[in-house]
């Protein structure tokens, strides 16, 4: 079976390498090359990681910061993607150094505030 892969999104650390630290400042650039989106759209390409990017956009990014995809996205391996190991179906049967065995907290009290 495949091994699931996931991604880093750089283009902020890329935008700042090449001097521009507002989101704004790919608003023109981008309009030059026939881009048109909304400062919220634009702050949520820098922001946040897209699941979804057109070609076209990609590549202007890829023109305005000169920059290689390699500098864009990082494949990592999912997290998760690991197999863990089933536990044992009887509580008793597992030892205490799995999961929180005897690191439980004390329970809370709650009381009264005294009041003078």
């Amino acid at each position: 079976m495949a091994a699931k892969l996931d991604y880093h999104w750089h283009l902020r650390t890329v935008m700042a390498d090449r001097g521009m630290f507002s989101t704004t400042d790919l608003l023109p650039p981008l309009a030059q090359r026939g881009i048109t989106l909304s400062t919220s759209q634009v702050y949520r390409l820098v922001v946040e990681r897209p699941e979804r990017l057109s070609l076209k956009i990609l590549m202007a990014l890829l023109d305005i910061l000169d920059c290689t995809m390699d500098d864009l996205i990082e494949p990592i391996a999912a997290a998760g993607t690991a197999k863990k190991p089933k536990k044992a179906a009887a509580a008793g049967s597992a030892p205490e150094s799995e999961g929180l065995g005897g690191l439980r907290p004390k329970r809370a009290r709650i009381r009264g505030v005294d009041r003078p």
